[in-house]
């Protein structure tokens, strides 16, 4: 493979050993980076590490201290740190299955590939792979990766597997604080079936190639009208209408029923205006002779205007 492994070691299983790599399954996205510049120099701003009384310091100096107390500190060299052994580091070794839908949705972190580190260990792998694929289960562990142990799963993707971090218990928050305050009813049936026949309509395949990050296209497209005004100041304020304020509410059957309006369909229009509910009182107004209009009063004559005066 063309990418480096970022991890190298084993998944054991009982007393079986498969020698195994993982990469990254994602990369960062096209993001737009900005560098601080000295505007009078047209200089980039750097940051150099220094020390109260001291000035900058060679990095060579630098160590790693542990806060007991304030102000306090443990120093540790780096030496001292890698040699911390954790079996983990090297050994995956799966101590538990579960079923996928077991794990919430918050606990995962970040996904990578696990493929075969040799031809000697494809057929453990395919083993392994295929029996949780058969079983619908997912292998759990711990895993030493970035200087921390993690708790990590494992499942079947394709030909290979997915291993992806999960975050400890400690590290995510409860949903009960932010959800108490949801009321517990059941909603309306007729606005329930609305809103699944409009699930149903938009419903189709998952395709990530048809969404992208929008604003780092209006950084892109601002960069470059900059670059081409050679600098000069560019107002990107689109004219758009003011939003509505007031205290308009929305009716929700109605904005369910609109969202499921084919284009072009009028039945959405608005319905004439009715004639008064009683024939007799329509009838009178017809019957009944229009009224003159009371006569005008003369008006008053406007001040004499003042000279207009030349222009220079």
């Amino acid at each position: 493979m063309a990418a480096r492994a970022y991890w190298q070691g084993q998944i054991r299983l009982a007393l079986v050993s498969i020698p195994v790599e993982i990469y990254p399954a994602t990369k960062s996205g096209a993001a737009v980076s900005f560098r601080q510049i000295h505007e009078p120099t047209g200089k980039p701003i750097k940051y150099e590490k220094s020390v109260a009384g001291v000035g900058p310091v060679d990095p060579d100096e630098i160590v790693k201290g542990y806060e007991v107390e304030k102000g306090n500190y443990i120093l540790l060299e780096q030496d001292e740190i890698d040699a911390v052994k954790l079996e983990s580091k090297k050994t995956l070794e799966l101590t538990q299955f579960v079923d996928a839908d077991e794990i919430d949705v918050l606990y995962y972190e970040k996904p990578y590939f696990v493929v075969p580190a040799d031809d000697l260990a494809e057929e453990a792998f395919i083993v392994l792979r295929e029996a949780l694929r058969r079983s619908r289960k997912v292998g759990l562990g711990q895993l030493a990766l970035r200087g921390r142990e993690y708790v990590v799963s494992l499942k079947p993707c394709g030909r290979g597997m997915i291993l992806e971090t999960l975050r400890y218990a400690d590290e995510v928050h409860r949903a009960q604080g932010y959800f108490r305050d949801i009321p517990d009813e059941k909603p309306d049936e007729d606005l329930l079936d609305l809103a699944e026949t409009l699930i149903a309509k938009k419903t189709a395949k998952f395709d990530p190639q048809e969404f992208h990050d929008r604003y780092v296209d209006a950084l892109k497209d601002l960069i470059e009208r900059k670059k081409k005004s050679k600098g000069k100041i560019v107002d990107t304020t689109d004219d758009e209408d003011a939003r509505p304020t007031g205290s308009n509410v929305v009716d929700l059957m109605a904005a369910l029923k609109k969202s499921l309006e084919k284009p072009g369909d009028t039945s959405g229009k608005p319905a004439p205006k009715k004639r008064t509910t009683s024939k007799a009182a329509n009838d009178a107004a017809e019957d009944k002779p229009a009224r003159k209009p009371a006569a005008k009063k003369p008006a008053a004559k406007p001040a004499a205007k003042a000279p207009a005066r030349k222009r220079a």
